[in-house]
């Protein structure tokens, strides 16, 4: 793809959606972290539906570590990797009262250190808690960075690097959000829907669909 047809990409998907914001339901930053953990193979309605109720038992990290693991896994039994995810959850909440004052830490590598956050959570983590203008490639910004041909690579840190160099600097901030909408709702995994695609001339990928 062009640098000017780059532009013009996130130009048109900015002016539908100039601020665009995560699909996940959270009212603090560890709210956010620990919805972000969960929705590893999940979707951000299945996580919203269990922490709807999760987060008004343990709110903060005090409250999760207090619940413990075992009811912390029934609350969220409905969610894939449940038992794996109620051991990472419980585990941080620990770690974030014994390192960081219970304070959900501005530092990457903090950040990965906690169990069940990869780069992936954490990029998530410092650009919607701290505005950073990092982009986490999930599965689809993976998938759009390959079939546009905006940052075609092999593996996710290969699109993300590639997508951090291709993003126009005044729009890496949202970058993240519009391109995961798009894939969730549009660029879709098995058809994608070009008919009604903003970005179709831009695109790169050769078999578009028609209705």
């Amino acid at each position: 793809m062009k640098p000017a047809d780059r532009v013009e990409f996130f130009r048109r998907l900015a002016a539908v959606d100039p601020a665009p914001k995560t699909e996940l339901a959270y009212a603090t930053p560890f709210q956010l972290l620990v919805a972000v953990i969960l929705s590893a193979q999940a979707t951000d309605k299945s996580v919203n539906l269990a922490t709807r109720e999760l987060f008004q038992h343990a709110p903060t990290p005090q409250a999760m570590a207090a619940l413990g693991e075992e009811k912390l896994a029934d609350a969220i039994k409905t969610i894939g990797l449940y038992k794996t995810k109620a051991k990472n959850v419980a585990a941080t909440a620990r770690l974030l009262l014994e390192r960081h004052n219970g304070e959900v830490p501005h530092d990457r590598a903090a950040l990965e250190a906690l169990p069940g956050v990869g780069r992936k959570t954490a990029n998530v983590v410092l650009n919607i808690v701290f505005g950073e203008p990092t982009i986490a490639v999930d599965t689809h910004i993976f998938r759009l960075g390959n079939r546009t041909g905006l940052a075609p690579g092999k593996n996710v840190v290969t699109v993300e690097k590639k997508l951090l160099k291709a993003v126009p600097v005044e729009y890496r901030l949202h970058a993240h959000h519009w391109l995961i909408l798009h894939g969730r709702y549009v660029c879709k995994a098995r058809k994608p829907e070009c008919w009604r695609c903003i970005v179709r001339d831009l695109c790169d990928f050769k078999d578009k669909t028609d209705v």
